[in-house]
């Protein structure tokens, strides 16, 4: 290459060159001193932050010391690894980024054929290309990347501590480590000076104020903010004198570090060259305040619902609720004549805001203690907030009763009181026992359910053996059990969607004649709504289980849809809304003389073209309404106080003929019986012999549907279940265990029950889409306009005759155990035989359909 073509290539290459060689000073220092930079990085964020402020003066010096002994280290271990670039080093890292490295190239010689005119031309013709990728030469960027070398990332954590610090804190604060060097208070050519720092308390969110740049005369600070003075110079050039901080320190002290907190209103004064002095107004903290807004109100399932209002000056922190018995205002008689033992009264927690201020808010404390012993009983609460500094504030004693359930039914009424006076004291154990005999000494009318009545027997005898020496633990356990039977005879007693209705069709009235508030009227509203829903569900069940035509040409009522119920509610609810409480009334009458007359249109059922899987459900269904008769019996038996006897019972289908079971009526059970037998139905037979003929029934049944689904081997898994139960019945009986019998029989019902659900389930997906169960095409008389058939509310049916939709359907045991209730009653009204005959007649139809 000649000299002009050289000069021409270094001209082009020149500044890559020159930014390259930077680059590798840059990678080159970086690599050796970074540790460098993050102890001197790491030392500023200490000194801006004022750490050294805060400890012994021996600790800052150790503190300085290391700093001082890691920089040296790093800056002498740096300078012996660090080898300085040059302009050759930077050359070859510029070709080395180049196709071909053309520089190197540029600066070679032709070895051989030099003289040949031909090879020199093709030479030539090779450094011109060389020299043009040459010239397209760019810089080459430094490699800066440190992760090899900071596997722990010290520096990232040195510089994010820097910029805390200038954020946070203050640069300036770095100087206040000057005095600290031997001979530093002559040495200062700038004469004395000081630093200070106002920080309130972080509770406040108050900002921190530098002092030197505050000018005027009046400075106001909250109670507690910290103040930091440093004073730099000859000591005793700066004093400072205060009177806010209550210290027992002569004031006028001249040390170089000063920290106080300002406790009282006073003055800050330094004094000396280019000293500044301050009035503080100490603002103080109030103690948080907390109202209460509105009453106590009972919510829905005997909630307690309490809105309170509470402020501080910078946020209330935490609050509480403290209920404790009023016992001067408790009616003293009864169970609660006794003294009561001693209980702790009851703490609950504020509810605070999740977010926003909590400078001044509203909440609503709501907490469910109807379980609660002092629920239902005068009390006494008090509502209390704190703040941050512990300050306290209280709410005037609000004198109230504590909201808890209501339960309706005597019964559970009853249980309830024994459970008040169980836990009021354990002296009150023997005047529960008697209660409780008194209360199931009679029971037929008055204890419908079953398991309630053998559960609360259950725990009369376990509180009469027990009454003596009752320990606080076993109380306690029979006072959930009440609990849990109370609402076993409440809820059960509800289930039945007619007596609920008529439940809530009352309880609205009431309140409408006695002008009740506007919100208990929107809960009976809603209470309203729930049971009649309840209703129109269980009627449109019963038109599913309508199989005689007669007994449909006998309750051809009227037809009604949901909505045009929902609709007179609605109008209901605005008549009570606008105060025309005379309108509202007339329409309340004519509500409850529409839902009496109210009738469910029963289709033909079928014995035409009747399946073997129906077949066998129909047999099924006979068996469990046998079995129902038989428990019925048992029952029966039980509450007259015959150990291991029954009584005539009367006879399911397929037991005897309709119209025998009449025969003697009025007679006493075991009258003209020997002594030891088991009265049973009228052919004789005891009750573990009927037991025995209906295990017998249950494993003779063939033709079950659903062979080989999933629906029907559950099916048939539950009648195995309910086989067991009825082998474990029949022995209890021949044993005279009527209370087990009960429960056992209780099973098997259950048993076949979820065996019929599933049987159902499992004709359901053999019917083909579209096609009529065999017997059902005209079941209910009604269509949609897409001809789906309809039930008397109007609504769809699917296959099998159900309904279409189950939105609004209760699923499950409360289906069951409404329809139990049902026929228990109609089985009780039949036994009356004051009623009408014409009624009398209805309801015998009415079983020998169900």
């Amino acid at each position: 290459m000649t000299k002009a073509a050289g000069d021409t290539m270094q001209d082009r290459i020149r500044w890559p060159l020159r930014l390259t060689w930077a680059g590798l000073w840059a990678e080159r220092l970086t690599r050796v001193f970074w540790p460098l930079w993050c102890v001197v990085i790491g030392t500023l964020a200490v000194l801006a932050f004022g750490l050294h402020d805060m400890v012994p003066i021996e600790g800052a010096w150790i503190g300085l010391v290391a700093a001082v002994a890691g920089a040296v280290w790093a800056l002498v271990s740096g300078l012996m690894r660090f080898r300085v670039p040059r302009r050759g080093d930077a050359l070859i890292r510029l070709d080395a980024a180049l196709p071909g490295r053309p520089i190197a190239a540029l600066n070679d010689h032709q070895a051989i054929g030099a003289q040949d005119a031909a090879s020199a031309a093709v030479w030539r013709v090779h450094l011109a290309r060389m020299a043009e990728q040459a010239a397209a030469a760019r810089p080459v960027a430094p490699d800066l990347a440190l992760a090899g070398r900071d596997p722990f990332a010290l520096r990232y954590v040195a510089l994010t501590a820097l910029v805390a610090a200038l954020m946070f804190g203050s640069i300036w604060r770095a100087t206040s480590v000057v005095p600290l060097a031997p001979g530093a208070g002559t040495a200062a050519l700038s004469g004395p000076a000081w630093e200070g720092w106002a920080t309130p308390p972080a509770y406040t969110g108050k900002p921190g104020l530098y002092l030197n740049d505050i000018t005027q005369a009046t400075l106001d600070l909250p109670a507690g903010t910290r103040i930091q003075l440093r004073l730099y110079g000859q000591v005793g050039a700066l004093t400072l004198a205060e009177t806010v901080s209550q210290r027992t320190e002569v004031t006028g002290a001249s040390d170089p570090v000063q920290d106080f907190d300002v406790r009282q209103s006073g003055s800050i004064e330094i004094a000396g060259p280019g000293g500044r002095k301050w009035d503080i107004r100490a603002l103080p903290d109030g103690a948080p305040k907390v109202a209460l807004t509105g009453e106590m109100t009972r919510e829905e399932g005997g909630k307690m619902q309490q809105a309170f209002a509470a402020s501080d000056d910078y946020g209330v922190t935490s609050g509480q609720a403290v209920i404790a018995l009023d016992l001067a205002a408790v009616d003293r008689r009864f169970g609660l004549s006794v003294d009561p033992e001693p209980r702790d009264a009851i703490t609950l927690d504020l509810p605070m805001p999740i977010t926003g201020s909590r400078a001044e808010f509203t909440e609503t404390l709501v907490e469910d203690l109807s379980k609660h012993p002092f629920a239902n009983l005068p009390v006494k609460v008090t509502f209390t907030v704190s703040d941050e500094v512990g300050q306290t504030g209280s709410a005037p004693v609000l004198a109230t009763t504590l909201p808890g359930r209501r339960f309706f039914d005597p019964l559970a009424a009853a249980v309830i009181e024994v459970r008040r006076d169980l836990l009021w004291s354990r002296a009150n154990a023997s005047r529960s026992v008697q209660i409780l005999k008194a209360v199931t000494n009679r029971p037929e009318g008055f204890i419908r359910n079953e398991r309630a009545y053998l559960r609360l027997r259950a725990v009369m005898r376990d509180l009469e053996t027990a009454s003596a020496g009752l320990t606080v633990e076993a109380r306690d356990a029979m006072a959930d059990e009440l609990w849990e039977i109370a609402l076993l005879v409440e809820d059960g007693d509800l289930a039945s969607a007619l007596q609920r209705l008529q439940r809530a069709q009352d309880r609205l009235d009431e309140a409408i004649r006695n002008g009740a508030d506007p919100a208990e009227i929107a809960d009976l509203m809603q209470d309203m709504r729930e049971a009649l829903n309840d209703y129109m569900q269980q009627l449109a069940q019963e038109s599913e289980q309508a199989q005689d035509q007669q007994t449909a040409e006998n309750m051809q009522g009227l037809q009604m849809s949901g909505d045009q119920l929902q609709q007179m509610l609605d109008k209901l609810q605005q008549l009570m809304e606008e105060g025309r409480t005379a309108e509202a009334q007339e329409l309340m009458e004519a509500l409850r003389q529409l839902m009496q007359n109210m009738q469910v249109a029963q289709g033909q059922g079928g014995g035409q073209g009747t399946s073997p899987g129906q077949q066998a459900m129909r047999e099924l269904s006979e068996t469990l309404r046998d079995q129902q008769g038989l428990s019925d019996d048992a029952f029966q038996g039980m509450q007259q106080g015959q150990p291991g006897q029954g009584q005539e019972g009367r006879q399911g289908p397929g037991q005897g003929q309709q119209g025998q079971g009449q025969q003697g009526q009025g007679q006493q059970p075991g009258v003209g019986q020997g002594q030891g037998q088991q009265p049973g139905g009228q052919d004789g037979r005891s009750l573990a012999e009927r037991q025995q003929d209906l295990r017998n029934r249950l494993n003779g049944l063939s033709g079950l549907p659903g062979e080989g689904t999933e629906p029907g081997e559950a099916g048939r898994q539950a009648l195995e279940d309910a086989e067991r139960a009825m082998r474990d019945a029949e022995q209890a009986l021949r044993d005279g265990d009527l209370s087990g019998a009960l429960d056992r029989q209780a099973d098997a019902m259950e048993a076949m029950r979820e065996g019929m659900r599933n049987f159902g389930e499992a004709m359901a997906q053999d019917q083909q889409p579209g096609q009529a169960a065999p017997g059902q095409g005209e079941a209910f008389g009604n269509a949609d306009p897409n001809g789906r058939q309809q039930d008397p509310l109007g609504r769809n049916t699917g296959e099998m005759g159900r309904i279409g939709s189950d939105r609004n359907m209760l699923q499950g045991e409360d289906v069951y155990r409404r329809a139990q209730d049902l026929l228990d009653e109609i089985r009780r009204r039949t036994g009356e035989q004051t009623r009408p005959d014409s009624e009398l007649d209805y309801l015998r139809r009415l079983l020998d359909n169900f």
